[in-house]
């Protein structure tokens, strides 16, 4: 690439400004997705950021909420200006399609984690479980997991446990589930769509719902199928359209459904901090 090129592809590049959404493959965290989509552009664009910190730097990127490595979906992404809407995202409603497995607890409440618990669930039959979802629904209470992205002394929960740290459960804090419906059930496998606000677990979600049925229950698979306006199936950029120019014109469409969305009401956490980690 000639310099000329390289420099209006820059130049391009730090003009970007707004909100557009990406695909979160399952395995890598969040950030690194971030990370990716960053070095990306960087290199798109002719810039190294290990030699050239003033690129880096102006150069801003963030997410608007963590979704966990095992998961799927939907990662809302903030460039330039765009980085201080990512609170806006946080605190407004979210969609996932969740596939819970009966009769088995993990210590990460997912497929992930270590069977903690096993226990029968051979009685339980679709209308128990559509039963047990209306107590799910509405402004309810909930315990977030101790594998989560929630902070304690400035260092992750999930980071203090995988060093085997003893760590408190956070307490219970409100949160809002707009609509939970149950889309499949065949034992041990069940499908959850739920719309919920800002943090908000579903892993919390589906392991309490077993403790409701008397049995136990774990996330198998995760899917955020829409963040705030942005929709996975229209939305979210795969990584073979992380390019600058898709980027501008998914930030021009983007962009205009933000004035259309309504207002949700950000509830109140125990550590109002907390809100901006706090996604699945």
């Amino acid at each position: 690439m000639a310099r000329a090129e390289r420099a209006a592809a820059a130049d391009r590049l730090l003009s970007l400004s707004g909100l557009f959404a990406v695909y979160k493959p399952k395995g890598p965290t969040s950030a690194a997705v971030l990370n990716r989509l960053k070095e990306r552009l960087l290199a798109e664009a002719g810039v190294q950021a290990n030699v050239s910190k003033r690129r880096k730097q102006i150069l801003k990127i963030g997410h608007g909420g963590t979704l966990d490595s095992a998961a799927t979906g939907v990662l809302v992404v903030g460039i330039g200006k765009g980085t201080k809407m990512l609170s806006t995202i946080l605190a407004g409603s979210k969609k996932y399609t969740a596939i819970g497995r009966l009769g088995k607890a993990t210590d990460t409440l997912d497929a992930t984690g270590k069977v903690t618990e096993e226990k029968p669930y051979d009685k339980i039959t679709k209308g128990d479980l559509e039963s047990v979802l209306q107590k799910f629904t509405g402004d309810i209470m909930q315990v977030p997991p101790l594998y989560s992205a929630l902070k304690k002394d400035g260092e992750r929960l999930s980071s203090l446990m995988k060093r085997g740290e003893a760590v408190e459960a956070k307490p219970a804090r409100p949160v809002r589930v707009y609509s939970l419906s149950l889309q499949h059930f065949q034992p041990p496998l069940f499908t959850l769509d739920v719309e919920c606000g800002g943090g908000f677990y579903v892993r919390s979600l589906v392991s309490d719902i077993g403790k409701e049925l008397s049995t136990c229950a774990s996330v198998q698979e995760l899917t955020r199928t829409k963040q705030g306006p942005f929709t996975l199936e229209e939305h979210a950029l795969y990584e073979d359209k992380w390019t600058i120019d898709e980027i501008a014109r998914s930030l021009e469409h983007c962009m205009s459904l933000l004035p259309g969305e309504p207002p949700h009401k950000k509830l109140k956490t125990e550590d109002p901090g907390e809100a901006a980690v706090s996604c699945e």
